[in-house]
C-alpha cells in the first residue's frame, strides 16, 4: 500500500490511531461484561456508550482552545498519553479491589479518558493533509485509515470477546493499558511538516483564506462554527452528513436485532452474521478506493454522491427482504458504497479548508454529529415503536436520499473542486 505520497509521519499516525482503535474496542467490552456481571441491568451497560458520545461532544466543543495554543501532533500526544495513564490507574484498581471497585469511580474515569479522545478523531484527519506530499495521496491516505478503522471494528469485537472469555475482564484491561501504552509511544514520531514545507505540498486548498486569529476565547470556540455556516460547500457537506446520520443509528446493536428477528424471523446468531457482513464490506470499500484512487482523481463530489445513491438504494432492498442470506448479500454491497461516501467527504472538508482552519472545523462537525446521533439514537427508538422495525430502515433509505437531493441542489458549491469559498469577517 506504500505510496510515495504517504510520509512516514503519516505511517506512525496510521500505527498509533489503529493501536488505539483496538485498544478503544478491547477495554468496552470488557467494561460492558465487567458491568454487566455486577448489576445484571442493561440498562447500566448502555451508559457506557452514552457516556462516551456525549463526553466526546463535549470535549469537540473546547477544542478550538487547545488547537490553538498547541501542534496537532503534541495535542494527540496528549490525547494519547493521559488515556494511557488514566487507563493503566482504572486497569490496577480494578485488579486490587475486584467486586468491591465503585461503578461510579469506573464511570468518572471513563468520561474523562473519553473526553481526552473527543480530540483525537478531528486532531488526526487535520493532521492527514499535512502528512501527504500531493493531493493525489489524500484520497490514499483517508482510504488507507478508514481499511484499518474498519478491520480493528470487524476483528477486534469477535476477538475481544475471546481474549475477554479466556483471560477475564480485570487481566483484559490491564492488556489494553499496554496497547494505550503503545498507541502513546507511536505518537513521538508523528512529526508536522514546517510551514513552509505544507505551503509548497500541491494541495489545491485554498491559499487565499487567511483566518483572523482572535485573542478572545468565544473567537476561537466559534471560528469553526462560523467557517462551516460562511462556506457553502462546507455548509452543503455537513447538511448532508447531518440528514444522514439522523438514519444512521439504525445500524446500532439494538435496532439491527430488532430487524433480523422481525423482518428476517431470526435469531441472535444472525446478528452477528450481519453486523460481519457488514464490515467485511465496508473493509472491502476502502480498499477499493484505493485501488480507484487515481481513477478517482478530484472527483470527490461525484463518486460520494454514488456511494450514497448505492448506499440508500441497497437499505431500501435491505428493509423489504426477507431472505436471511439476500440479507447478507445486501449488506456486505452496502459497505463500498458506504465507504465510497464517506472516505470522498471527508477529502471533499479536508481539501475545502485553510489548513489552519481545518482542525476547528473538524471539531465543530465532531460535536454536532455527536449532538445529531444522540438525538438520532432517542427518535429513532420511539419512532420504531410507532412505524414499525421494517419501516424504520425505509425511513432511514429516504433520509439518505433526501441527503442526496440536498447535494444536487447545491452543485454549484462543488462545480470549482480547487478554490472553495471561504471568507472569514
Amino acid at each position: 500500500m506504500k505510496s510515495s505520497f504517504l510520509t512516514r509521519p503519516f505511517y506512525f499516525l496510521w500505527t498509533t490511531q489503529t493501536a488505539a482503535n483496538a485498544a478503544d474496542v478491547l477495554y468496552i467490552m470488557a467494561l460492558t461484561v465487567m458491568v454487566l456481571n455486577r448489576t445484571d441491568s442493561l440498562i447500566s451497560a448502555a451508559l457506557l456508550p452514552l457516556m462516551r458520545s456525549g463526553s466526546q461532544m463535549l470535549s469537540s466543543l473546547i477544542a478550538p482552545l487547545l488547537i490553538q495554543r498547541f501542534k496537532l501532533s503534541r495535542l494527540l500526544l496528549m490525547s494519547q498519553a493521559g488515556q494511557f495513564l488514566l487507563f493503566a490507574c482504572l486497569a490496577m484498581y480494578l485488579q486490587l479491589n475486584g467486586e468491591a471497585a465503585s461503578l461510579v469511580l469506573v464511570f468518572s474515569l471513563v468520561f474523562v479518558m473519553s473526553f481526552l479522545d473527543g480530540w483525537t478523531t478531528p486532531a488526526r484527519n487535520a493532521l492527514i493533509p499535512r502528512l501527504v506530499t500531493h493531493e493525489k495521496g489524500l484520497l490514499k491516505a483517508n482510504g488507507l485509515i478508514s481499511v484499518s478503522d474498519q478491520v480493528v471494528q470487524f476483528a477486534g469485537w469477535g476477538l475481544s470477546g475471546v481474549v475477554v472469555a479466556l483471560l477475564g475482564a480485570s487481566p483484559t484491561l490491564l492488556l489494553t493499558a499496554v496497547i494505550y501504552g503503545l498507541a502513546a509511544a507511536f505518537t513521538l514520531g508523528v512529526k508536522e511538516a514546517t510551514e513552509g514545507e505544507v505551503e509548497d505540498r500541491n494541495l489545491h486548498i485554498s491559499s487565499d483564506v487567511t483566518p483572523v486569529l482572535g485573542t478572545s476565547r468565544w473567537h476561537t470556540l466559534t471560528e469553526g462554527w462560523k467557517m462551516i455556516w460562511k462556506t457553502p460547500r462546507l455548509r452543503v457537506l455537513t447538511f448532508m452528513d447531518m440528514i444522514d446520520m439522523l438514519g444512521g443509528s439504525i445500524w446500532v446493536g439494538a435496532f439491527t436485532l430488532a430487524f433480523v428477528q422481525v423482518g428476517l424471523g431470526q435469531g441472535e446468531e444472525w446478528w452477528g452474521f450481519i453486523n460481519a457482513a457488514y464490515f467485511a464490506g465496508t473493509i472491502g470499500g476502502g480498499l477499493l478506493v484505493l485501488t480507484l484512487a487515481r481513477i478517482i482523481g478530484n472527483r470527490y463530489f461525484a463518486v460520494m454522491m454514488i456511494g450514497m445513491a448505492g448506499y440508500g438504494v441497497l437499505t431500501a432492498f435491505y428493509a423489504l427482504n426477507t431472505q436471511p442470506f439476500v440479507a447478507l448479500i445486501f449488506v456486505m454491497l452496502m459497505g463500498p458504497f458506504a465507504e465510497l461516501s464517506m472516505i470522498n467527504r471527508r477529502t471533499l472538508i479536508q481539501s475545502s479548508v485553510a489548513k489552519l482552519l481545518l482542525p476547528k472545523v473538524l471539531s465543530a462537525q465532531a460535536s454536532l454529529m455527536h449532538l445529531v446521533f444522540c438525538i438520532s439514537l432517542l427518535g429513532m427508538a420511539g419512532l420504531a415503536e410507532y412505524i414499525g422495525i421494517v419501516n424504520l430502515y425505509l425511513f432511514a433509505s429516504g433520509l439518505t436520499i433526501v441527503a442526496i437531493f440536498v447535494g444536487l441542489l447545491n452543485y454549484r458549491a462543488f462545480r470549482d473542486q480547487a478554490a472553495p469559498e471561504a471568507v472569514m469577517d
